[in-house]
């Protein structure tokens, strides 16, 4: 079973999700340059409400290079070690787990790691339970570094392939059956596939249904402690921005999703809904303090299907005009759906639940309209029930 996202949201003067020079990014589509916001961004904005939406802090969880710093920290205030020993034997546990340090500070990890919120208590314990061997590797790979024996090729080959033994215990550390995010998002773990899950939810770019001119703001700013016989800016600089009508997709596999949180049917269902109810929230914070670009979505459609996914992109292949995009926006997200169910059926479709606050739900039956956020979630949860 499947349930679909489709959304319409616009954004005053903004910069959401800026490119690798300040800019607002862009795609495009349709033979035109349209407003983009990466799904990556998208995703980050949803996990960080997930918690408020029903989840406990040990069923999220995060993504980190400093697993070696949490868990020294951890093993000096919590249990009475010395900070700097907890940092070699940290170090040493991921290097016998399987996992390789950043070349230049060995205090992080070599990638980004997405574990649960228990990862640096469970490293702890592991650290804890092989203290003294890990204590004496450490000891041997400092005194290497000071002999500067220590090459690249050197710290390859300190990551070795790990025993069971220790393999079991990589697995507790890194278990994901209980950590909403990674069920949902997924992991790709290079030295070890093992730990990898399968995302159940695929999140598309969000684009504008228009063209799209990026444009920029010039600023100035004045020193408040400027002499008064004194004229003139002591700050300019210009700041880029758009201001565009986004449609965002989202889908969730909720057989995969069951999958990778072994079967845990409440743990399903409130997983589901905080899903659901995040990215219906969802807003990057790129320079908000200085935009407040927080605008809700206008129009909703959510699909409850048992197989297939219909991402609604191309009825803005191409773009949309006029005074009120929003409203033609609309139109032409509902007319896009009606027609491709007219064509392919209906037969894999449990629910239909729309929404729109600034138009009409043009070809829609009166029944797939929800009056309200709190209804259209309820309808749609109630249709992945079997």
């Amino acid at each position: 079973m499947i349930i679909e996202l489709h959304l319409l949201q616009s954004f005053p003067v903004s910069n959401l999700n800026r490119d690798d020079v300040g800019q607002p990014k862009t795609a495009t589509f349709g033979g035109q340059v349209r407003g983009r916001i990466s799904s990556q961004s998208l995703k980050r904005a949803a996990r960080l409400l997930f918690q408020r939406y029903g989840l406990a802090a040990t069923e999220t969880g995060v993504r980190t290079k400093r697993l070696v710093d949490k868990t020294a920290l951890m093993l000096k205030e919590e249990r009475g070690r010395d900070y700097d020993e907890s940092v070699g034997v940290a170090s040493s546990a991921l290097l016998a787990l399987g996992f390789g340090l950043d070349k230049r500070r060995n205090t992080l990890t070599e990638y980004l790691l997405f574990v649960g919120n228990q990862a640096v208590e469970l490293l702890a314990d592991y650290c804890d339970r092989d203290w003294n061997r890990l204590a004496a590797d450490a000891a041997a790979r400092a005194k290497a570094a000071e002999k500067k024996k220590t090459d690249a090729a050197d710290e390859k080959k300190s990551k070795i392939k790990p025993d069971k033994q220790t393999l079991e215990a990589a697995g507790r550390i890194l278990d994901a059956s209980r950590v909403v995010d990674v069920a949902l998002f997924g992991r790709m773990i290079a030295d070890n596939k093992d730990f990898n899950v399968n995302a159940s939810s695929q999140v598309a770019h969000a684009i504008s249904t228009h063209a799209v001119v990026n444009e920029y703001d010039y600023y100035t700013a004045v020193d408040d402690l400027q002499p008064q016989d004194e004229s003139g800016a002591d700050m300019i600089g210009t700041v880029d921005f758009n201001s565009a009508c986004y449609y965002r997709y989202a889908n969730l596999h909720l057989d995969q999703l069951g999958t990778n949180l072994r079967g845990d049917t409440d743990l399903v269902a409130r997983a589901t809904r905080a899903w659901l109810e995040a990215f219906i929230d969802a807003v990057p914070s790129g320079k908000q303090n200085s935009t407040a670009a927080l605008t809700p979505p206008e129009t909703l459609l959510v699909v409850v299907r048992d197989k297939g996914a219909w991402n609604l992109a191309n009825a803005f292949l191409k773009p949309v005009t006029g005074h009120d995009l929003m409203v033609t926006s609309t139109q032409e997200l509902f007319g896009h759906f009606n027609r491709l169910r007219r064509f392919y059926g209906e037969d894999d479709l449990r629910a239909v639940v729309a929404a729109s606050i600034s138009a009409d739900v043009t070809g829609l039956d009166a029944r797939e309209v929800a009056p309200s956020r709190h209804e259209l979630v309820s309808r749609v949860l109630a249709a992945t029930k079997v």
